[in-house]
């Protein structure tokens, strides 16, 4: 959650209260039921002579409709109806149709703000007279579906923070609102009842309960910040102890620039395949030196502080920004083995070892032969930009450069994954893979973009040889 400082969130739409009591929020997903529920009933009435492929390509049609409709009006919500919508389009593509993954991933964090006189309100009811030692700019910096961020200034010392304001109720609106959800997905006849999806909404309830806790947040942000104390190409906020608690979060301002700046793709394609680098090598120690990660992937987690050329000319490096540390998810050393597996068979391009590798899990140990085959060619396509240029011939041409490094905007290897994965499922049978590995490798996609944006050039040796 991070806004470019120069681009304030002044021009939003602004709200004076939030929807948080269990009755509003039953009262607006009733009505959502209801309307759902009349389109659903008026489109079957009015299909009734059509025939079969009419019939199928006007209910494909009234699918998208609904589930854009669905993703408006939670969208209205904010909170953690947002945050489950968010979760589950991130997520869920093997449990939810494609029309309501696609549709649930327009629900955006960059929503209307909560007005001012009620953050106040919140800021006055948990700091007390604490909150007169601070001068908070009434206008965000960022908005999310659970907080919004306030820049502000500590008076006895001059030092800027910034305060994770959390809207109030959300954290107690956890339970009902994903009783609510999964309500609504059951009425939109849009999502089969499967223990599958059950599975998914306890999963995100144990998130979400970890999210809203700024508590574990701050100790998880102050473990990554003393990690990385000592790694100049890094920065993570320090947490002010004295202005935090379970659902505020205050810490240093750490100005910088968006992913997607134009400031950013100014700079020379050195600098760039350095941010780049230092992007995917911290995913790399998250799991193979830590064991936990960051699992959202939003671009809005990263800023670029960016240093003027003289410094940079003086030594001075551009820095990545890592902020929100809400979204963390520990592994346990049975996965973390089946991953330096993974890891090992994809450097060295070996389908073999790859195969060898896919063991110790439900989701690998019940494969057929068949499957085992290609799900290992999948992920030796996946692990493309992992592997040593000599042992893969498989890299397209113009995905190395004259120095040997992967250069990420050429591969288009997301769409060649969605294809071959698409193809693996419908070609054999396929049992939902562990959420963890679903988790990380929406950090591969999320990273696997951001690289891409950036048009970054990347050394596999660098990457990979640390951890074999």
């Amino acid at each position: 959650m991070a806004n470019e400082p120069s681009k304030p969130s002044n021009n939003k739409q602004s709200i004076d209260n939030l929807k948080t009591s269990g009755f509003e929020r039953r009262l607006s997903i009733a009505k959502t039921s209801l309307n759902i529920g009349r389109r659903w009933a008026g489109n079957s009435v009015s299909g009734m002579f059509l025939d079969k492929k009419a019939r199928s390509a006007r209910n494909q049609v009234f699918m998208e409709e609904q589930a854009n409709y669905l993703a408006e009006e939670l969208g209205k919500l904010k909170g953690s109806v947002v945050k489950i919508g968010q979760m589950l389009a991130m997520y869920g593509e093997h449990v939810l149709p494609p029309e309501i993954t696609r549709a649930l991933q327009t629900l955006n964090d960059d929503t209307a703000t909560l007005a001012w006189p009620k953050i106040e309100q919140t800021l006055q009811r948990i700091l007390g007279d604490k909150l007169n030692e601070l001068e908070v700019d009434p206008i965000p910096i960022g908005t999310a579906s659970l907080a919004q961020v306030h820049r502000a200034t500590v008076l006895s010392t001059g030092e800027q923070v910034v305060l994770k304001v959390q809207y109030p109720g959300v954290a107690d609106a956890i339970d009902s609102d994903l009783a609510l959800f999964k309500r609504l997905l059951k009425v939109s006849n849009a999502v089969p009842q499967t223990r599958s999806l059950d599975a998914w909404f306890e999963e995100i309830r144990d998130l979400l309960r970890n999210e809203v806790d700024y508590e574990v947040e701050a100790a998880t942000t102050e473990r990554f910040y003393e990690r990385l104390l000592t790694d100049p190409r890094y920065v993570v906020p320090k947490i002010n102890r004295t202005y935090s608690s379970k659902r505020l979060l205050c810490m240093t301002y750490e100005p910088g620039v968006t992913v997607t700046s134009e400031a950013l793709q100014e700079l020379s394609s050195e600098r760039l395949n350095a941010i780049g680098q230092a992007a995917i090598e911290i995913m790399m120690q998250e799991i193979f030196v830590w064991g936990e990660m960051q699992t959202d992937p939003n671009f809005g987690n990263y800023l670029v502080h960016i240093s003027d050329n003289d410094a940079h000319d003086n030594g001075e490096i551009d820095k990545l920004i890592l902020l929100d540390f809400g979204a963390i998810r520990q592994f346990d050393n049975t996965l973390l083995t089946i991953a330096h597996g993974l890891l090992r068979a994809g450097y060295y391009h070996n389908h073999t070892a790859m195969m060898a590798a896919m063991t110790g899990y439900e989701f690998f140990d019940s494969m057929s032969d068949e499957v085992r085959v290609n799900v290992a060619s999948l992920f030796l396509l996946a692990t493309e930009p992992f592997s040593h240029p000599a042992t893969n011939p498989d890299i397209p041409e113009n995905c190395l450069d004259a120095g040997q490094r992967y250069v990420w905007a050429n591969s288009k290897l997301h769409s060649r994954l969605s294809a071959s994965a698409t193809q693996a499922m419908q070609s054999f049978e396929f049992n939902l893979p562990p959420k963890e590995f679903m988790f990380i490798s929406r950090k591969f996609i999320g990273a696997y973009t951001f690289l891409t944006v950036i048009d970054a050039h990347t050394n596999s040796d660098r990457l990979v040889k640390p951890y074999l």
